[in-house]
């Protein structure tokens, strides 16, 4: 063999190597975990999770949190900004699911963990993008970073492993159908009456408006008047309807349910 064709041989396998490496960003394998143990609850406004069926799983489940461990900061750096956020909230959802593993089923709470000492958004029990990270490192310290994504919608797809959080989607997030697959994850979560309700003059909400108010209103000027938006999921009546959308309403958050959303839960 000649020495330009074992070099033009070396670049080919070099190429072929550099293809088989490169990420998933269709995260088929985190899709699959979902679609076989996330339970669509409520009329598809809600999920519970078979954690059961997903210990079973822990190999699939490790194997897929591998290749989000994988990616170096210059690969995601060269990524585009929907890929990015789709990859963000994958890890989020898929390392919770893991936390929660590492003491199911003795826990009827992610808050059995504890609060202080273990709190479990704060424990860096996984590294992300070469560095030791936490839950809230990729919340907070990533996703929510003023200017980066500003995208008010992902409280709607990370998910807390409670019954009173958003629901934990039935499938991946990825970067081609990101926009409509948060758009469909706020309008399930605002069309659960038990969580979010407009009736009476009155609009009664889950604290996730509280605790991230200033990512809505930097997104809609005020609480309200993002809610306005999707004021027909919200109330019955059109009269409050009107006065949401014209900023009459009185605004009160709803008690946190942080029952682990175990399809074993009652």
């Amino acid at each position: 063999m000649s020495l330009v064709r074992a070099l033009l041989l070396g670049l080919w396998l070099w190429h072929v190597a550099g293809v088989a490496a490169a990420f998933d960003h269709t995260h088929a394998a985190w899709t699959t975990l979902l679609r076989k143990h996330v339970v669509l609850a409520d009329g598809g406004r809600a999920s519970r999770v078979d954690y059961t069926a997903f210990a079973a799983e822990r190999k699939a489940l490790t194997a897929y949190l591998d290749t989000l461990k994988a990616v170096t900061p210059a690969e995601y750096d060269g990524w585009a900004r929907a890929q990015k956020l789709a990859f963000l909230i994958n890890a989020y959802n898929a390392f919770t699911v893991e936390k929660v593993l590492t003491r199911y089923p003795g826990l009827a709470s992610i808050r059995d963990f504890g609060t202080v000492f273990g709190n479990p958004w704060k424990d860096k029990f996984f590294t992300l993008l070469g560095r030791a990270q936490n839950l809230d490192g990729i919340e907070h310290g990533m996703i929510r970073v003023k200017g980066v994504f500003d995208e008010p919608r992902i409280h709607f797809a990370v998910n807390c492993a409670s019954i009173g959080c958003p629901m934990l989607r039935e499938e991946a997030y990825v970067a081609d159908r990101l926009d409509a697959q948060l758009e469909e994850q706020t309008r399930r979560f605002l069309g659960d009456r038990t969580r979010n309700r407009l009736r009476g003059g009155a609009l009664e909400v889950s604290q996730i408006f509280d605790w991230y108010g200033d990512d809505f209103k930097a997104a809609a000027g005020s609480v309200p008047g993002y809610l306005a938006r999707y004021a027909d999921l919200l109330g019955e009546d059109p009269a409050d309807r009107t006065a949401l959308r014209s900023g009459r309403v009185k605004l009160d958050t709803l008690d946190y349910d942080w029952k682990l959303n175990d399809t074993r839960t009652r």
